[in-house]
């Protein structure tokens, strides 16, 4: 008799489950039905677990790797190529807009210490560049302001530049009434005038010219940056394509499948032109910079100082010789402009403007060094008739009125001098423009690109796996 097998109690044995069976307590109301674990995670495992549905997961893995990849890449390019357009548009016009408020106001200062000098034989032509300059950094302040942010601290420079302007301009007309009655007082306004010019519009000046200058070199940045999320997400589409491929040649023997391939071709052509419009673009920037935006930046500086030693010239006349600060400050900045010592202050500006001019601007830069020198010459002249007490002497070598004397003095020298500088100017602005106008739009044309063949290869991608999976059917 057997003995009977206790299923309850202390001591009750369960006996084992024949292979397949589901114990009583995962039965859905004791209807048979089995309950299996669910969620996301539970069910991809239940995918994974066949070929159908390990295809349909690396289809979808290489639908999103490919999307990404041309999404995330056509975002990166053009906001490069947005840079490249604030470079071109934005960012290049307002530095040398700045530039342009700094040499203006400069000339302007030392164009009325010419016509002062003058007095009453002032040519109209002197009278006329004076009010130009004038003109023109109000015009160009004005400008700046309109394409500057509200909130942005430049502004504050532009009011302050704006303000100011009129203030410098009713000093001169104060110095030029009292001149012309021949009261002494003018030269004390028009030295006045100078000092406020030099002590408050140019340094508000220089400033904001450097703050654009920094602009412009983040935008410069921006446009050449590589984009390496791009790389890194193109590096991943292609390896999953690659290892799909090996995976599927392993399990089935077949060499190629032709979506597959067509994605992993789309996906290399993206790569392929992303890497040439964005060496392209870096190229053509670093190459305007080269040529057009650093020589520029040099000659402006440069041609600053030319008007800061011509300002010096007139003022020592002004002051007729009473103070020595004039001097000095002309031979401060010749030699701000001529110093080949790098161990001291770096270059000069003149010789670092000959020295990173392009081709196109060198003859010029080369005539204007010639011209300056003449023009040092010429000074030196007028100093040693000062020196000897001939005064008006002195000064008639400096600056005249007569057009028969005019080609022998310093004016005429600084004149040349300025042109020069001003005609290279012109063509190292054009040369930054010839290398970096149309950057923007090969960019933008890039990033479409790459997106639509993303978007191509995810496609041909699901393509290839859908034929692979329709074997299964």
């Amino acid at each position: 008799m057997a003995t009977p097998v206790r299923t309850e109690g202390p001591g009750a044995h369960t006996p084992e489950r024949p292979a397949g069976t589901v114990p009583a307590q995962r039965r859905a109301g004791g209807t048979g039905a089995v309950v299996l674990p669910s969620g996301p995670l539970a069910r991809l495992g239940r995918a994974t677990r066949t070929a159908p549905g390990r295809l349909r997961l690396a289809g979808a893995l290489l639908a999103v790797l490919t999307l990404a990849f041309g999404a995330l890449t056509a975002v990166q390019v053009n906001s490069r190529a947005a840079a490249a357009q604030r470079v071109v548009d934005n960012s290049q016009p307002l530095s040398q807009a700045a530039a342009d408020i700094n040499r203006s106001l400069a000339d302007a200062d030392a164009t009325a210490a010419t016509g002062f000098l003058l007095a009453g034989a002032e040519p109209r032509a002197v009278r006329d560049r004076y009010e130009q300059d004038l003109r023109t950094a109000s015009q160009l302040i004005s400008e700046s302001a309109s394409r500057t942010p509200a909130s942005s601290q430049l502004r504050e420079l532009l009011s302050k530049l704006n303000q100011q302007v009129p203030v410098y301009a009713g000093l001169v007309e104060t110095a030029r009434a009292n001149n012309r009655q021949g009261y002494p007082l003018g030269g004390a306004y028009q030295r006045y005038a100078s000092e406020q010019m030099r002590t408050v519009l140019l340094p508000a000046a220089a400033q904001f010219s450097a703050a654009e200058n920094a602009l412009l070199a983040g935008d410069m940045k921006a446009a050449r940056a590589t984009p390496w999320a791009g790389y890194a997400l193109g590096l991943l589409a292609l390896t999953g394509l690659v290892s799909v491929q090996l995976t599927l040649f392993r399990r089935t023997n077949r060499v190629f499948n032709i979506g597959l391939v067509a994605a992993t071709a789309a996906v290399l052509a993206a790569v392929l032109w992303l890497t040439v419009a964005a060496n392209g673009a870096a190229t053509a920037l670093a190459r305007g910079d080269r040529e057009g935006g650093a020589p520029l930046r040099a000659l402006n500086a440069a041609r600053v100082d030319v008007l800061t030693a011509r300002l010096a010239e007139n003022l020592h006349y002004v002051a007729r010789g009473s103070s020595g600060v004039y001097a000095d400050l002309w031979s401060k900045t010749t030699e701000h402009l001529f110093t080949s010592d790098p161990g001291r202050a770096g270059p000069g500006t003149l010789v670092q403007a000959q020295s990173l001019a392009p081709r196109a601007a060198q003859g010029p830069i080369v005539q204007a060094v010639a011209d300056y020198q003449q023009w040092r010459e010429r000074h030196a002249a007028a100093t040693k008739l000062e020196n000897e007490g001939d005064y008006q002497a002195a000064l008639d070598a400096t600056v005249t009125a007569r057009e028969a004397d005019a080609p022998k003095t310093a004016e005429a020298a600084f004149a040349a001098a300025d042109r020069q500088l001003a005609d290279a100017a012109v063509l190292e602005e054009g040369e930054f423009r010839d290398a970096a106008l149309g950057v923007d739009e090969d960019l933008r044309t890039a990033a479409a690109a790459i997106a639509v063949l993303g978007l191509l290869a995810a496609a041909a991608a699901l393509r290839g796996l859908g034929r692979r999976l329709a074997e299964y059917r």
